[in-house]
């Protein structure tokens, strides 16, 4: 059993909202993350939603500015948000925003100086989940969602695991990161040059190699965010889907762009889809 430290407790519309730091054993170093639950009279065993952020952000990103608390206390949704890195002095890191801390992309690094500490897979799949399940006592079912990085991190967590969740939702997400300059870059540091080792952490990889259970996706995409043509692109991910016969749905939003301004306009939305999975599995 880990020990956790409880740093804020703020009630937040019918629910708790609460942020926890711990000693990670998968990352070596000290980690934050966010917990909001709904009433627990009301909700004891409430299905869990998580929420994987983008590009130098933190847990609080989500917490402060998406405003999920009001809809995931009237809905019931236990939310859980990690940090998007492992963080401190003695860690590796880089001058460049999109590398290094606050860039860890949802994978298990395989190169040096980022090997000792940048497994996010591993601390997301299993420490934080083991946290979450074990010590938490949030045994519901579960979803998973993020933004632009953390949709890509969404994207790979939820199709290498389709047994685990039951449907998967991003904002703005990195669909084909082998193919595009944030994915190249972070890929080719942490993973090395052989870019058949990246494509395990490739959304667009993996749907086209997927068998078995197939978990339905809902992407929202503003159509005037400036990273979509160059580093997002999902219209690739819905060909493969189209091929594949796995249920996507990309909702392209008039007028949106790449801030939590658009999250916050439509977590109502994906709370409510992933809900909905989980009806139709009852």
């Amino acid at each position: 059993m880990q020990e956790l430290e409880l740093l804020e407790e703020h009630v937040s519309f019918d629910g708790v909202q609460y942020k926890y730091r711990h000693d990670s054993t998968t990352l070596c170093c000290p980690m934050t993350f966010s917990l909001f639950l709904p009433d627990k009279e009301k909700f004891p065993n409430p299905p869990l939603f998580w929420w994987l952020s983008g590009l130098t952000c933190t847990d609080d990103n989500f917490t402060h500015k998406a405003g999920a608390q009001k809809a995931a206390a009237k809905l019931g949704v236990a939310m859980i948000m990690p940090d998007t890195s492992p963080r401190g002095e003695s860690i590796a890191d880089s001058k460049d925003y999109d590398l290094g801390q606050g860039a860890g992309f949802y994978l298990n690094a395989t190169q040096e100086p980022w090997s000792k500490n940048y497994n996010m897979y591993d601390y997301v799949i299993k420490e934080l989940s083991t946290i979450a399940h074990e010590q938490l006592n949030l045994i519901g079912k579960e979803f998973i969602s993020g933004h632009s990085m953390g949709g890509h991190g969404a994207l790979i967590i939820g199709l290498r695991n389709p047994e685990r969740f039951q449907s998967i939702s991003a904002f703005a997400p990195i669909v084909n990161p082998s193919q595009v300059p944030w994915g190249i870059k972070a890929f080719g540091e942490y993973l090395g040059d052989d870019k058949k080792d990246w494509l395990a952490w490739d959304a667009l990889a993996l749907m086209k190699i997927a068998s078995g259970k197939k978990i339905p996706i809902l992407i929202d995409q503003g159509e005037a965010d400036n990273f979509y043509e160059k580093q997002l692109q999902p219209d690739k991910l819905v060909e493969v889907a189209k091929e594949k016969d796995y249920p996507l749905t990309l909702r392209m939003q008039k007028g949106h762009d790449h801030s939590y301004y658009t999250i916050a306009t439509f977590i109502e939305e994906h709370l409510e889809f992933h809900l909905t999975q989980l009806t139709k599995k009852d």
